[in-house]
């Protein structure tokens, strides 16, 4: 498609996408001639997802490029920006895109590359080989750098806390996903285009993601209030047995 098609399909005007090209965040399109460039599906996901980004996530152009950089970012990245930031880097990865190392999170983060293997061993992230040496998906990187920040607050081994607990976030996580990639497909497919199934998905990720967090702060803070109560409860005293005198 040619940078007129790609306008009409992003909603996003030429000279905008060509900042965005300027900045590394959409891949260059191929030349076939020095005046001719054509672009494909990658770039229009590209572009859509750059816009996403600076629109729900508020993030200026330099500071997605740092995420996808692995570089150190003041502010925190919402955890449904990271599907745009995969397209990103999904749309990149013929260009210049790579993973994020870990010896680049291991600047920020220095329990980061021991994370990442426990992590991996139990199934959370996948490692990747690549030339640079093994690397994270965006979205890896991100569950890597969520886990040292509750180092931060204080989730330490001293306490009990290691890396390893997080597996069994894996079942229960996996098969709620796998039956909602069900029951998403068996109402939708063959009843709306796909491009419309793609925006309906997007936006449930945000949702979604609100709603567990919200469930999961209720159940915790009753369990804390009902622990408290327990505590707070008067030991019952011992009953004294008839003729006897206390000791």
């Amino acid at each position: 498609m040619k940078m007129r098609d790609l306008e009409a399909r992003t909603e996003v005007n030429r000279e905008t996408i060509r900042v965005y090209m300027r900045h590394g965040l959409i891949p260059q399109p191929v030349r076939p001639k020095p005046n001719v460039a054509d672009y494909d599906e990658s770039h229009v996901r590209a572009v859509q997802a750059v816009r996403d980004l600076q629109r729900n996530s508020g993030l200026t152009l330099r500071q997605i490029k740092d995420v996808l950089s692995g570089q150190s970012n003041e502010r925190r990245v919402d955890a449904s920006a990271f599907h745009n930031l995969e397209e990103l880097v999904a749309a990149r990865m013929g260009q210049s895109g790579n993973p994020i190392l870990l010896a680049t999170l291991a600047n920020q983060w220095p329990s980061a590359e021991a994370d990442a293997l426990a992590m991996a061993a139990n199934g959370v992230v996948a490692i990747v080989q690549t030339r640079a040496g093994p690397a994270l998906s965006v979205t890896d990187s991100r569950l890597v750098t969520i886990w040292s920040e509750m180092r931060e607050v204080g989730f330490t081994e001293k306490l009990g806390f290691s890396p390893d607990i997080l597996s069994f976030y894996v079942q229960p996580a996996q098969a709620i996903a796998e039956e909602e990639a069900r029951r998403f497909l068996a109402a939708t497919e063959g009843r709306i285009s796909e491009e419309q199934a793609a925006d309906m998905l997007q936006e449930a990720l945000r949702l979604m993601l609100d709603f567990w967090g919200l469930i999961r702060m209720k159940v915790l803070l009753q369990r804390f209030q009902e622990h408290k109560e327990a505590i707070a409860q008067p030991t019952p005293r011992k009953k004294r047995v008839a003729g006897r005198k206390p000791a």
